[in-house]
């Protein structure tokens, strides 16, 4: 039996639209004339190709999307390799040593009697004939001249942004950024490395906008280095490391953007200040692991390639022009308006509508020309 309502009507069953290529879809949700729409469980949807066929429909799998690349591993260098202070005594130190040891040896060969005869005669000694070389000379002597050489050849001169990287036998052994007249171990083998702040401009580098359309880029570093041991000794040449940095974080950086966005008010590469901060912090990201302080990276120039320079050109100008067209036109149609607003809330003239838009269409073309004179 069927059942009835409390008003005696029987009750509708749901309308159903079907097509052999598209899943069942009630009428009720395209047209709301039922007052109480009956639910229909929707089956999955059923590609068409498989039923036209005679074949078995085959249920549509729901899209995925595509898994995020992971994310790009940041450099490392060896976490024990730091900047730390290299000991370094004053000057005047290895001068008065140098010459307390040439001293030495002078006075140890004139014990000998092995110094020239002008020496002698000038100090007095002339009818002194000497010992001889015995065991007892020759130490003081070596003593003396290692002295000697050991006070010379560790006096070194300090320069103000420059800094020696020390090492012992490819050991890092500290770094001295002191200035003036210093004595530094003459057994360590100095490096001396620039730590003043510097820039880098480089040449035009190829690059592409978020369209693919061909760039050249010139791009301003302002960089020094904060951690002489890692720029020495965490790669092979921080400077070509640099540079590498700042043509690869430069390709990423504009891929995400168009050169130009022109018919629609959107970001684009022309905001030097917004792309120079988003390139800045990817290089100083990329560089601080090596001992580089990045400051600024700012594109100074960023225009078409040759190759597709007059043609892209040629499409802003088109934009341009469109977009003048349209302010104009906007400003015309406001004009129009405004005007036979005023006309009929005055009362001034009576229109039908027939004469309401011939006058529109005569103060459209007339304010029109107006303008584009």
């Amino acid at each position: 039996m069927t059942e009835t309502t409390e008003t005696g009507e029987r009750p509708r069953g749901a309308r159903l639209i079907q097509n052999e290529a598209t899943t069942e879809i009630p009428v009720h949700l395209l047209f709301r004339d039922d007052p109480d729409p009956v639910a229909v469980p929707l089956r999955p949807a059923v590609v068409g190709t498989g039923a036209v066929k005679g074949g078995p429909g085959r249920t549509t799998a729901p899209r995925r999307m595509p898994p995020r690349a992971p994310a790009r591993p940041a450099p490392t260098v060896d976490p024990d390799l730091q900047e730390r202070g290299g000991r370094a005594l004053p000057g005047a130190l290895g001068v008065l040593g140098g010459l307390a040891g040439a001293v030495g040896a002078v006075a140890s060969l004139g014990w000998a009697g092995a110094l020239p005869q002008i020496v002698t005669e000038i100090a007095g000694l002339s009818r002194y004939e000497g010992t001889g070389f015995g065991p007892e000379q020759w130490a003081a002597a070596a003593g003396s001249g290692a002295l000697a050489l050991f006070g010379f050849g560790g006096l070194a001169r300090g320069r103000a942004g420059r800094a020696w990287v020390l090492t012992l036998f490819g050991r890092y052994r500290g770094t001295v950024r002191k200035s003036g007249l210093l004595w530094v171990n003459p057994l360590l083998l100095r490096r001396r490395t620039d730590v003043r702040l510097r820039h880098w401009r480089s040449e035009p580098m190829p690059a592409v906008d978020a369209n693919g359309v061909a760039l050249r880029v010139v791009v301003l570093v302002v960089w020094r280095i904060k951690d002489t041991a890692r720029a020495a000794f965490g790669v092979e040449d921080h400077e070509t490391y640099l540079r590498e940095c700042v043509e690869a974080d430069m390709a990423r950086v504009l891929s995400q953007l168009p050169a130009d966005a022109f018919h629609e008010d959107a970001p684009t590469l022309r905001n030097a200040e917004a792309v120079g901060d988003l390139l800045t912090r990817k290089l100083a990201a990329d560089a601080e692991p090596v001992g580089i302080e990045v400051f600024s990276a700012q594109p100074t120039r960023i225009e078409y390639a040759p190759e597709v320079a007059a043609a892209m050109q040629r499409r802003r100008i088109a934009a341009l022009d469109a977009q003048h067209r349209d302010s104009v036109l906007t400003s015309v149609v406001d004009s129009v308006e405004d005007t036979v607003t005023r006309l009929t809330t005055r009362g001034l003239v009576e229109l039908d509508d027939y004469e309401r838009k011939a006058l529109v269409k005569d103060l459209t073309v007339a304010f029109y020309t107006g303008r584009g004179e």
